[in-house]
């Protein structure tokens, strides 16, 4: 069952299984309920400093470790996120993230005869580049799935939250798009499937946008320069190509430049009532400059505020600076993907770009409150960098994620229940701004542990998706490729095995490529 976004900016409240959390595990679980239907006109609020009312805050994060604690190991000391959560805290908060680079990253560097580097494996960008079919919200805001299935570890099940948000206008439909092109012309991109790869994409696409859209085009190497301020295309497309056309390869790497340049004539440009947004092409390479995202867009960061403009960074290159680019736009409230091949390109620039240019939420935080008297531990996959504090859930100044039309959004749950453990097993929560207004937004889903499938590899085509995507991406975080630290974690050669069946039965060729790519990283591993 699933519930769509409200209108009130509160969400909805679902007394009974909060009082159950309440009286079982000692938590004020406020404002993450949703699953008692006669109790939906309840609302929690207080006052704040800024006045009116507002949803009563997450409480503060415990300090302590209860009986159940984790004693750190070498995951906490690296500060990787994966560890177990210490009772008696049983939430999770994160912010939203449909960034798909770290997949096609791997994809590349597995096609060229290599394990990708394990600091670039992000297990949520490989579960989020595969569609699924939850439920569509009618309007702006988010519908919320939870389901899950057992694994072959006892007492451990993988718990999956889906966020989706309405589907994407036609281009008819949608509003104009204000595009600040930021295009990288260094040495670096003059290899092959780089500078090349972007010229023809963004000549496509150029051809594809509407007559009442607006394109400018910033490049960048030891400096950066405007060749093409704001121009609406109507009867000027000839001289977006021209520009498109000369961008020629030269001299050293100044991101920062280029960033600053294109900010500036993002806002020189800006018009009022369409989508305004910085996209930002190149292999990340930085070499001149500042090279420290938080450098870079802090000197950006009036732009960013006060005119809401969003990045969306484009990665290209079999060299690619991709932490850089993964903070880049997480820091400018956009996101990233990668693009190896033609195919890749074209889909990018002229069909995701033109269909999500707009945005229907902002500053969006998920928060999952799994139930202390069914769960006994749990781990988030991924989301590494995306960690919210739990008292800032509701704290609309702490950042969060932009996202548009025709996007999912998942998250995936290492769950350890309690032996014989029946009833409520959590509920997940969705906050966003909505993008004009900024008016807050909530919704909820609750899940019972009856709801757990037999077996993750017998349940819906979108679990078994999602799960043979984050066991590879968990492989790939591990030494030498294999094991994992999941539970039930199959090697490479079963995973190869079972993707290669779903692909066979689905006839999806996105499919049919991860399963090419698990099959190289077993013959790799």
């Amino acid at each position: 069952m699933n519930r769509y976004g409200t209108e009130d900016g509160r969400g909805r409240r679902g007394t009974t299984a909060l009082l159950a959390l309440t009286l079982a595990g000692g938590l004020l679980l406020t404002g993450c309920g949703g699953g008692d239907d006669t109790a939906d006109a309840a609302k929690d609020t207080a006052t704040d400093s800024r006045g009116g009312s507002a949803p009563v805050p997450a409480p503060d994060r415990p300090r302590g470790r209860g009986e159940h604690g984790y004693d750190g190991g070498e995951d906490e000391k690296n500060g990787d996120s994966r560890e177990i959560a210490p009772d008696p805290d049983h939430l999770s908060t994160f912010a939203l993230d449909v960034d798909t680079a770290s997949y096609g990253y791997a994809r590349r560097t597995l096609a060229e005869g290599r394990l990708p580097d394990p600091a670039t494996v992000r297990p949520e960008e490989f579960v989020n580049s595969f569609r699924q079919d939850y439920d569509r919200p009618d309007g702006d805001g988010f519908s919320v799935t939870v389901d899950g299935a057992r694994t072959e570890d006892e007492d451990w099940s993988l718990v999956r939250v889906g966020l989706a948000t309405r589907p994407a206008e036609r281009q008819a439909e949608r509003p104009p798009a204000a595009l600040t092109f930021v295009i990288d012309i260094s040495g670096s991109m003059g290899e092959p499937g780089r500078l090349d790869l972007a010229q023809e994409a963004l000549g496509t696409m150029t051809d594809r946008l509407r007559d009442d859209d607006s394109v400018a085009l910033v490049t960048f190497s030891d400096e950066a320069e405007t060749v093409l301020p704001m121009t609406r295309l109507g009867d000027h497309r000839d001289r977006v190509h021209d520009a498109i056309d000369a961008l020629e390869p030269t001299d050293s790497t100044n991101l920062g430049a280029g960033v600053e340049t294109g900010y500036e004539t993002a806002v020189e440009g800006r018009r009022e009532g369409v989508t305004n947004r910085v996209v930002l092409v190149s292999d990340a390479l930085a070499n001149t400059g500042d090279t420290d995202a938080d450098t870079i867009l802090e000197r950006v960061a009036t732009e960013r505020r006060e005119h809401g403009i969003t990045l969306f960074g484009v990665g290209v290159g079999s060299d690619y600076g991709d932490a850089l680019m993964e903070r880049l736009a997480d820091k400018g409230d956009g996101h990233t993907t990668y693009v190896s091949t033609p195919e890749d390109a074209r889909e990018v620039f002229s069909e995701q770009l033109p269909r999500h240019i707009e945005l229907t939420a902002r500053d969006a935080k998920a928060q999952v409150a799994f139930d202390p008297q069914t769960v006994a531990e749990f781990r988030l996959v991924g989301y590494d960098d995306r960690q919210v504090a739990d008292e800032d859930f509701r704290d609309d100044r702490v950042d969060g994620g932009e996202v548009g039309p025709g996007h999912t959004v998942t998250a995936l749950y290492a769950v350890r229940t309690r032996p014989g453990a029946d009833g409520h097993l959590a509920t997940a929560t969705v906050r966003w701004l909505d993008p004009d207004s900024r008016t807050p937004h909530e919704e909820s889903e609750d899940v019972e542990s009856d709801a757990l499938d037999d077996s993750v590899w017998e349940s819906g085509r979108g679990l078994r998706v999602t799960a043979t995507a984050a066991y590879f991406a968990d492989a790939l975080r591990s030494s030498g490729g294999d094991g994992g630290s999941l539970p039930g974690a199959p090697g490479l050669s079963e995973l190869s095995e079972r993707a290669d069946g779903l692909a066979d039965r689905t006839e999806d060729e996105d499919l049919r490529e991860l399963a090419e790519a698990i099959e190289e990283a077993d013959r790799l591993a």
